[in-house]
């Protein structure tokens, strides 16, 4: 959302007149603030990746921890949601069904029954890793143009990462993971879907998360109802239901919602998409300390090529960078007269 400008008067106290300078004469780089969110998601994400393994060990099933992945941020949000109802039904559908499919009922599936059959290091490395390239993929389907430069090496060393810890099991037929790997590629699919629908829907993050959880949490009642997905909340654990109600409702449904919408508004979809691969390398470590996996030998040559391949995709030409930095300095001035 676009910040409010207070104009300083000359009676205003120094606190107060400094808090009204803005960002960039602050020495603050213009982005800082969705960096930081983005930064947060990345943190986020590495937990779905871990709860994603961990529902394969847990009292819980997929629909359950989907209910909670999309219940309770239409539970806390709904005042505001309501007074958000008109914008939410002005919505395009094309867009709307980007959101819905991206990061909704398919994507969630898809990536908790690939966490289930193969590991927390694939999850987090393939569905945000190879974002970038469906993204790209996306964008050039759209004439917007093709990567170029350190753009393209990256996403070439993002494709030789997933490559690399996917290549072991197809010589090796492991009909599981190969299965599993297959589910967690479309869920990176149809997540590049969410990122660039996000930025067609300009709605506030508020709204962002309506779109996705109201015909998300629908689709889902409907299915458990008729007995398409079964469900074991009956006999869950507490402990279970408390952990991934924090992690997947609160943390993934809430936080990095609204976190990754205001990104993608501030930053693009391109731009976001890298960045926030560079989960993959804290996934494995996490899964390391807190589920005892094992990196082996793919994992660790396969997550730094990806980890790599961001750093270069994220990269702009030096003029590039002094274009948009003169174009944007332009726009506060404007906007600060």
């Amino acid at each position: 959302m676009a910040a409010t400008n207070t104009m300083e008067t000359p009676s205003a106290p120094p606190a107060a007149a400094e808090a009204s300078v803005p960002q960039a004469r602050r020495g603050l780089p213009p982005n800082t603030a969705p960096v930081a969110a983005l930064l947060l998601t990345v943190a986020i994400w590495a937990g779905f990746a871990l709860s994603a393994r961990a529902l394969s060990s847990s009292t819980l099933l997929p629909a359950d921890a989907a209910l909670l992945r999309f219940g309770l941020p239409l539970v806390i949000l709904a005042p505001a949601l309501w007074r958000r109802r008109r914008q939410l039904a002005a919505v395009r559908p094309a867009a709307a069904l980007k959101i819905v499919c991206g990061a909704g009922v398919p994507f969630f599936l898809a990536a908790m029954y690939g966490g289930a059959l193969t590991s927390a290091a694939f999850v987090g490395s393939l569905i945000p890793g190879m974002v970038p390239l469906f993204v790209s993929a996306i964008m050039v389907a759209s004439g917007r143009g093709a990567p170029r430069g350190t753009q393209a090496a990256g996403l070439v060393l993002i494709a030789a990462g997933a490559v690399t810890l996917v290549g072991r099991h197809t010589v090796a037929l492991d009909a599981g993971v190969l299965l599993g790997s297959g589910m967690l590629l479309v869920a990176s699919g149809l997540w590049a879907l969410y990122t660039v629908g996000l930025k067609e829907i300009g709605l506030d993050p508020v709204g962002s998360i309506g779109v996705l959880c109201l015909p998300s949490f629908a689709v889902l009642a409907l299915l458990v109802l008729s007995g398409a997905l079964p469900t074991g909340f009956a006999d869950a654990a507490v402990r279970d239901i408390a952990l991934f109600a924090v992690v997947q409702g609160l943390g993934v449904g809430l936080a990095a919602g609204l976190l990754y919408a205001f990104a993608i508004r501030r930053l693009g979809a391109e731009r976001a998409s890298v960045t926030g691969s560079l989960s993959p390398v804290l996934v494995v470590l996490l899964a390391v300390w807190l589920l005892d996996e094992s990196p082996t030998l793919a994992v660790l040559a396969g997550v730094p090529l990806i980890t790599a391949g961001v750093v270069l995709a994220n990269r702009r030409p030096r003029r590039l960078r002094f274009l948009r930095s003169a174009r944007s300095l332009r726009r506060k001035v404007i906007a600060d007269a």
